[in-house]
């Protein structure tokens, strides 16, 4: 995937645009949003459905819960530290700076299948939805924030035809390839 395009002599990085683009802010107000949402449930229904648990039913909803809140915490913090730079709040350096203080990592269930299929529906929506938006989420911040010589890196590959070549110049010289 091609992450930026030479526009005159100036790099112009597609992780850039996307940050101040309709598509960040669909993302922020999905984000924001199911942080509404989980906190209602949470302290609402939520507090009702846990009763009804048997008492590992219990343990596994305190856990998920938990580790939604953090998700969600996690997510809410990027999105209005990206929001701060895109409102001219912050800089990209200043944002940079402060982003090592959100830990922004991929986390699954930590329930089995099983055990996690008998929780109650909604907390598993919720959990879904918070690892879907986490995953655009990390996406957008290796394209905004990854430097982009890193990406070059990651993304380009020894060509075998180029290693084949050099091993010909080795044998016969460059003078008669």
């Amino acid at each position: 995937m091609q992450t930026s395009i030479f526009q005159g002599e100036e790099l112009v990085s597609f992780g850039e645009r996307l940050a101040t683009s309709d598509q960040f802010k669909a993302l922020f107000k999905e984000g924001m949003d199911l942080v509404a949402e989980a906190a209602a449930y949470l302290d609402g229904q939520g507090r009702e459905d846990v009763k009804l648990l048997p008492s590992a039913g219990a343990l596994a909803y305190a856990v998920e819960s938990m580790r939604l809140t953090t998700r969600l915490m996690q997510l809410a913090s990027w999105l209005l530290l990206q929001r701060a730079v895109n409102e001219g709040e912050l800089t990209p350096e200043e944002a940079s700076a402060e982003k090592h203080k959100v830990r922004l990592s991929r986390q699954d269930t930590v329930s089995n299948e099983d055990m996690f299929a008998q929780l109650p529906l909604r907390l598993c929506e919720l959990v879904d939805l918070s690892m879907r938006v986490q995953a655009r989420v990390i996406h957008f911040d290796e394209l905004i924030y990854q430097p982009l010589e890193a990406r070059r890196k990651k993304t380009s590959r020894p060509s075998p035809v180029q290693s084949q070549i050099d091993q010909l110049k080795a044998a016969f010289g460059p003078a008669r390839i």
